[in-house]
């Protein structure tokens, strides 16, 4: 008899219930049995409710460990902290996976990409620690510690092991920041020290998006701070496509997250155009995570037949086609069939 899983389910703002919804159709497609929690967290709840982050949401978390997010709205200059940073640092969720690869069917200048985003998750200038000086002077805080920086640099080279890569990169500003980010590379340097059939080179982030720009192939996997990880999130999702092909994880040793590298995107919310693929492919990567690969390559297999299809009639707008999020989705059901 097959296992039922449990997990978490936290829809989000804006797009969220339209993608994340998508994933959940695709995934019990599969026959793998899931309880579904969900949860509520994100500004449209804290508009309802008054708080975005419920103490029940986490204790969810905490109790049944793997999760399915949808994207949360962030107020800009003002307002509520980020609740993927609440999370993130509450569950100690202190490594970030975002896979960036090229898919057929999907046209960009490049071709071949096949990277790893590792993204060091809970502190970095992303801590929240900013106070006014004096009037007019506001002083942000970049938090770097051994402890942290070691053990991010750790899970990048044991991924990389554990996968078959070869290479990790570090993108830092030492040159500038010669103490946060020299303790970030001195970290790195002494963790290589242990896995030395890993490549390992380094690269000043501003020469580093250069190169990566130029040429995306030279790059596996990438081994960065909180906010350089999500710059470069979004900077390697436009080498493959947009920010709708890119999914993401969060890890801490017990707790799994899964959710897509995009925002809540609420110009389009509601008008069910949204590409779900992102949060599919989270979805795929949940699945794994859970030991059901079979389903996941099933899902894998599904969506890149249907990208390679070039039908325009099933693929959203922002990868050049005129399906809305149903019919995309039915499309990669429908393969999987």
């Amino acid at each position: 008899m097959s296992r039922t899983h449990t997990a978490v389910l936290i829809t989000g703002d804006g797009i969220g219930p339209e993608v994340i919804g998508a994933a959940r159709r695709v995934i019990e497609a599969t026959g793998v049995k899931m309880n579904w929690i969900e949860c509520p967290a994100g500004l449209e709840h804290f508009e309802k409710h008054g708080e975005v982050l419920p103490d029940a949401t986490l204790e969810a978390l905490k109790t049944h460990k793997v999760a399915l997010k949808g994207p949360t709205a962030t107020p800009i200059g003002t307002g509520h902290r980020s609740v993927n940073v609440q999370i993130r640092q509450k569950l100690n969720l202190y490594a970030a996976v975002r896979p960036v690869r090229s898919l057929d069917g999907i046209a960009t200048r490049y071709k071949d990409v096949e990277l790893v985003i590792v993204r060091e998750n809970t502190e970095g200038l992303y801590s929240g620690i900013e106070h006014e000086v004096v009037r007019g002077v506001v002083e942000s805080l970049k938090i770097v510690t051994e402890e942290a920086s070691t053990r991010i640099a750790e899970f990048a080279f044991k991924y990389a092991e554990s996968r078959g890569r070869k290479r990790v990169t570090v993108f830092h500003k030492a040159n500038i920041m010669k103490m946060a980010d020299g303790l970030f590379l001195k970290c790195a340097r002494q963790v290589h020290e242990r896995h030395p059939r890993i490549e390992y080179n380094e690269l000043i982030i501003d020469n580093g998006c250069m190169q990566m720009v130029r040429d995306p192939s030279r790059f596996d996997v990438l081994l960065l701070d909180n906010l350089y990880g999500d710059i470069l999130s979004d900077l390697c999702a436009g080498l493959v496509g947009g920010l709708g092909v890119v999914p993401g994880a969060n890890f801490s040793e017990e707790i799994a997250v899964f959710e897509s590298v995009h925002g809540s995107a609420p110009d389009i919310a509601g008008k069910g155009v949204a590409n779900p693929l992102a949060a599919i492919m989270s979805g795929v990567m949940l699945l794994n995570h859970l030991g059901e690969t079979e389903a996941g390559a099933r899902i894998k297999q599904a969506y890149n037949a249907v990208l390679a299809s070039n039908d325009a009639a099933v693929r959203t707008r922002d990868i050049g086609g005129q399906a809305d999020t149903a019919a995309f989705t039915d499309a990669i059901i429908a393969r999987m069939k």
